[in-house]
Protein backbone atom coordinates (compact mmCIF):
# COMPACT_ATOMS: atom_id res chain seq x y z
CA UNK A 1 0.00 0.00 0.00
CA UNK A 2 1.19 3.52 -0.74
CA UNK A 3 0.36 6.43 1.52
CA UNK A 4 0.62 10.08 0.56
CA UNK A 5 1.16 12.49 3.45
CA UNK A 6 0.32 16.06 2.41
CA UNK A 7 0.74 19.00 4.76
CA UNK A 8 1.09 22.73 5.15
CA UNK A 9 3.20 24.25 7.90
CA UNK A 10 4.23 27.68 9.11
CA UNK A 11 6.80 26.97 11.79
CA UNK A 12 7.59 23.33 11.03
CA UNK A 13 5.33 21.69 13.61
CA UNK A 14 2.81 20.22 11.18
CA UNK A 15 5.73 19.01 9.05
CA UNK A 16 7.06 17.10 12.08
CA UNK A 17 3.68 15.40 12.50
CA UNK A 18 3.58 14.59 8.77
CA UNK A 19 7.09 13.12 8.95
CA UNK A 20 6.11 10.99 11.95
CA UNK A 21 3.08 9.64 10.06
CA UNK A 22 5.21 8.91 6.98
CA UNK A 23 7.82 7.19 9.17
CA UNK A 24 5.12 5.01 10.71
CA UNK A 25 3.74 4.07 7.31
CA UNK A 26 7.21 2.92 6.32
CA UNK A 27 7.70 1.10 9.62
CA UNK A 28 4.46 -0.79 8.91
CA UNK A 29 5.89 -1.89 5.55
CA UNK A 30 4.15 0.64 3.28
CA UNK A 31 5.45 3.25 0.88
CA UNK A 32 5.10 6.88 1.93
CA UNK A 33 5.23 9.99 -0.24
CA UNK A 34 5.68 13.15 1.87
CA UNK A 35 4.49 16.37 0.18
CA UNK A 36 4.24 20.00 1.18
CA UNK A 37 1.41 22.01 -0.38
CA UNK A 38 3.94 24.83 -0.71
CA UNK A 39 6.04 22.94 -3.27
CA UNK A 40 5.45 22.03 -6.91
CA UNK A 41 5.78 18.40 -7.91
CA UNK A 42 6.21 16.93 -11.39
CA UNK A 43 3.18 14.67 -10.98
CA UNK A 44 0.01 14.75 -8.90
CA UNK A 45 -0.05 12.65 -5.73
CA UNK A 46 -0.88 9.00 -6.29
CA UNK A 47 -1.47 6.39 -3.65
CA UNK A 48 -3.94 4.22 -1.82
CA UNK A 49 -4.46 6.46 1.21
CA UNK A 50 -3.85 10.10 1.99
CA UNK A 51 -3.09 11.86 5.25
CA UNK A 52 -3.90 15.58 4.94
CA UNK A 53 -2.52 18.00 7.51
CA UNK A 54 -2.74 21.66 8.39
CA UNK A 55 -1.86 23.95 11.25
CA UNK A 56 -4.94 25.60 12.66
CA UNK A 57 -4.78 29.36 12.42
CA UNK A 58 -7.63 31.53 13.59
CA UNK A 59 -9.84 28.45 13.97
CA UNK A 60 -9.34 27.18 10.42
CA UNK A 61 -7.11 25.07 8.21
CA UNK A 62 -4.81 27.06 5.94
CA UNK A 63 -5.92 28.41 2.57
CA UNK A 64 -3.15 26.41 0.90
CA UNK A 65 -4.55 23.12 2.20
CA UNK A 66 -8.06 24.05 1.09
CA UNK A 67 -6.74 25.04 -2.34
CA UNK A 68 -4.91 21.69 -2.55
CA UNK A 69 -8.16 19.84 -1.78
CA UNK A 70 -10.06 21.82 -4.40
CA UNK A 71 -7.46 21.13 -7.11
CA UNK A 72 -6.93 17.45 -6.26
CA UNK A 73 -7.95 14.99 -8.96
CA UNK A 74 -11.13 13.67 -7.35
CA UNK A 75 -11.52 10.88 -9.89
CA UNK A 76 -8.05 9.51 -9.09
CA UNK A 77 -8.88 9.60 -5.35
CA UNK A 78 -12.48 8.39 -5.56
CA UNK A 79 -13.12 5.89 -2.78
CA UNK A 80 -9.60 6.10 -1.36
CA UNK A 81 -9.46 7.12 2.29
CA UNK A 82 -8.29 10.59 3.28
CA UNK A 83 -7.33 11.14 6.93
CA UNK A 84 -7.09 14.65 8.40
CA UNK A 85 -4.55 15.78 10.99
CA UNK A 86 -3.95 19.21 12.50
CA UNK A 87 -1.68 21.02 14.92
CA UNK A 88 -3.19 23.45 17.41
CA UNK A 89 -2.07 25.72 20.20
CA UNK A 90 -1.97 23.89 23.54
CA UNK A 91 -4.60 24.72 26.13
CA UNK A 92 -3.07 26.45 29.16
CA UNK A 93 -3.44 24.52 32.41
CA UNK A 94 -5.27 27.42 34.02
CA UNK A 95 -7.65 27.90 31.07
CA UNK A 96 -11.03 29.37 31.84
CA UNK A 97 -14.21 27.59 30.87
CA UNK A 98 -14.61 30.12 28.07
CA UNK A 99 -11.11 29.35 26.74
CA UNK A 100 -11.81 25.61 26.90
CA UNK A 101 -15.09 26.10 25.03
CA UNK A 102 -13.33 28.25 22.43
CA UNK A 103 -10.64 25.59 21.87
CA UNK A 104 -13.27 22.90 21.25
CA UNK A 105 -15.44 25.16 19.10
CA UNK A 106 -12.69 26.59 16.90
CA UNK A 107 -9.38 24.75 17.10
CA UNK A 108 -10.28 21.09 17.62
CA UNK A 109 -13.41 21.45 15.51
CA UNK A 110 -11.31 22.91 12.67
CA UNK A 111 -10.05 19.39 11.94
CA UNK A 112 -13.64 18.19 11.63
CA UNK A 113 -14.43 21.14 9.36
CA UNK A 114 -11.44 20.29 7.15
CA UNK A 115 -12.64 16.68 7.01
CA UNK A 116 -16.15 17.85 6.10
CA UNK A 117 -14.75 20.22 3.46
CA UNK A 118 -12.85 17.31 1.90
CA UNK A 119 -16.08 15.28 1.86
CA UNK A 120 -17.97 18.16 0.22
CA UNK A 121 -15.24 18.24 -2.44
CA UNK A 122 -15.88 14.58 -3.23
CA UNK A 123 -13.14 12.89 -1.20
CA UNK A 124 -13.57 9.85 1.01
CA UNK A 125 -12.54 11.60 4.23
CA UNK A 126 -12.66 9.25 7.21
CA UNK A 127 -14.45 10.31 10.37
CA UNK A 128 -11.51 10.04 12.71
CA UNK A 129 -8.97 12.86 12.77
CA UNK A 130 -5.87 13.71 14.75
CA UNK A 131 -4.83 16.93 16.43
CA UNK A 132 -1.46 17.44 18.06
CA UNK A 133 -0.79 20.23 20.52
CA UNK A 134 1.89 22.85 19.96
CA UNK A 135 3.47 24.82 22.80
CA UNK A 136 3.29 28.52 22.08
CA UNK A 137 2.49 30.20 18.79
CA UNK A 138 5.58 28.85 17.00
CA UNK A 139 6.03 25.58 18.83
CA UNK A 140 7.58 23.21 19.52
CA UNK A 141 5.24 20.24 19.49
CA UNK A 142 4.39 18.82 22.88
CA UNK A 143 6.94 16.17 23.88
CA UNK A 144 4.60 13.33 22.95
CA UNK A 145 3.49 14.86 19.62
CA UNK A 146 5.52 12.72 17.21
CA UNK A 147 4.68 9.52 19.08
CA UNK A 148 1.01 10.54 19.18
CA UNK A 149 1.08 10.90 15.38
CA UNK A 150 2.75 7.49 14.95
CA UNK A 151 0.24 5.83 17.27
CA UNK A 152 -2.63 7.46 15.38
CA UNK A 153 -1.28 6.06 12.11
CA UNK A 154 -0.92 2.61 13.69
CA UNK A 155 -4.48 2.80 14.95
CA UNK A 156 -6.14 3.92 11.71
CA UNK A 157 -4.15 1.85 9.21
CA UNK A 158 -6.07 -1.41 9.76
CA UNK A 159 -9.41 0.28 9.08
CA UNK A 160 -8.01 2.10 6.02
CA UNK A 161 -6.90 -1.16 4.43
CA UNK A 162 -10.51 -2.35 4.41
CA UNK A 163 -11.90 0.67 2.57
Amino acid sequence: MKGVVVYDTYYGNTKLVAEAIADELRAEGHEADLRSVREDYPAPPQGDIMFLGSPIRMGSATKRVKKFVKKLDKEAWRGKPVVVFTTILIQPENATDKQKESREKYDIAAGRRLRDFAKEEGLNAVERHLWVDVKGMKGPLVETGAEQAKQFARDVLPSLKKT
